[in-house]
């Protein structure tokens, strides 16, 4: 087997350390010996975009909120959605991971940070959810409800938290919520903040192998 080959590491305010590898050309982001995200497993990360965009298909120019750049499978779904008059927000609270993005990952984003429609804002997706007018928020951070990374990450989906993302959606938005897992936990709680709640399962690589994630679609009743 082909050894990993580190390219770099950052501290993730108020969490622990990630490191980024490579091997042959794959990249994997990995914190304390768990794999977050990979190259290879970009299935689910695309599915969080294509199918929240499916369920607001009758806005012609959405504003769609990304929480979480990870490796930019998400973002460049998104876009290859949408048309020229959407505005594409992606909040990442970590500054290496853009900067791996626009160094040895460059190939991986094919540009999708330069493209015109998006509005990059490096800090807490939980602060720029404030904004509000948002047809689509897609939540991609830390390992879902469950948290991983950062205790903080918690306050997204808390009922505090999930309050914020109904009141930021505009009339007929969905609030889309990617988990490595299911939680019934985190439904009972989406449900007691006044969402209709969808899980769907998806398969983790894009060609519908691996293991399967989940994503909640939820609207405002």
């Amino acid at each position: 087997m082909v050894p990993r080959e580190l390219i770099g590491r950052a501290t993730i305010p108020g969490g622990d350390e990630m490191s980024l590898y490579a091997r042959g050309g794959d990249f994997m982001i990995v914190v304390d010996r768990n794999e977050l995200m990979s190259t290879r497993m970009n299935g689910s990360e695309i599915a969080l975009a294509t199918l929240a965009l499916e369920r607001i298909a009758g806005v012609k120019a959405p504003r769609v909120l990304i929480g979480g750049y990870g490796m930019g499978f998400t973002l460049r779904a998104v876009l290859g959605a949408v048309g020229p008059a959407a505005v594409v927000t992606v909040a990442e609270l970590v500054p290496e991971i853009i900067a791996w993005a626009r160094g040895p990952m460059a190939a991986v984003a094919a540009g999708c940070l330069d493209d015109p429609r998006v509005r990059l804002v490096e800090g807490d997706v939980a602060d720029v959810i404030r904004a509000g007018g948002y047809d689509a928020i897609l939540l991609d951070v830390d390992n879902g409800p469950d948290g991983l990374v950062r205790a903080e990450n918690g306050r997204l989906y808390a009922p505090r938290g999930l309050a914020a993302a109904k009141a930021a959606l505009a009339p007929g938005g969905v609030l889309a919520v990617w988990s490595a897992g299911p939680d019934a936990k985190f439904v009972r709680r989406l449900n007691d903040a006044g969402f209709a709640v969808e899980e769907v399962a998806v398969k983790a690589r894009s060609n519908g192998k691996g293991p399967r994630h989940v994503i909640w679609f939820a609207r405002a009743r």
